[in-house]
Formats: C-alpha cells, structure tokens, sequence
C-alpha cells in the first residue's frame, strides 16, 4: 500500500495534548477508508505537523482527518522509506 507523509504548515494554538487527541480520532476513524495513520510528529512553536500515512490514495488519507477532526493537511506526498 502506498505509503504518505503529510503537512499541516500551521495550525493555530498547537499544544502536544491537541495533536494526540487528533491522532486518536484519526486511529478511530481510519479502518473505514483502509487508512493506517502510523506516526506524527509536530513542533508547537510553529503549528506544524507532519503524519506518515499508508493509504490507498492521498485522497482517502485526507478524508479521514477531515471526518475525523477538520485539520486536512496543506500537502500530501507520496513517500518510500528508506534507512
């Protein structure tokens, strides 16, 4: 399945406590595109948030943070991971 990083560039009032309940809304949500959100990560000082996503296209990712919370993501790219 192909593999996402997305970015949020900004969101406003960032706080570590915020973005895990969106991830949790994102994991409670996810099985109903065959979306598998694996890791996050974000910097409160700036609002930005990047998601590793495995999804059958950048459209279903983007589905499921928009029914799971609002955020949808500015960008969405298709990755390969590497060591």
């Amino acid at each position: 399945m192909p593999l996402y990083m997305d970015v949020h560039k900004h969101i406003d009032g960032l706080t570590a406590e915020a973005v895990i309940g969106a991830h949790a809304r994102d994991l409670e949500t996810q099985n109903k595109y065959g979306v598998q959100y694996l890791k996050y990560w974000f910097d409160e000082a700036t609002g930005k948030v990047f998601c590793l996503v495995q999804a059958p296209s950048k459209e279903a990712a983007a589905t499921v943070h928009r029914e799971a919370h609002g955020l949808v993501a500015d960008e969405i790219v298709q990755v390969e991971e590497g060591s």
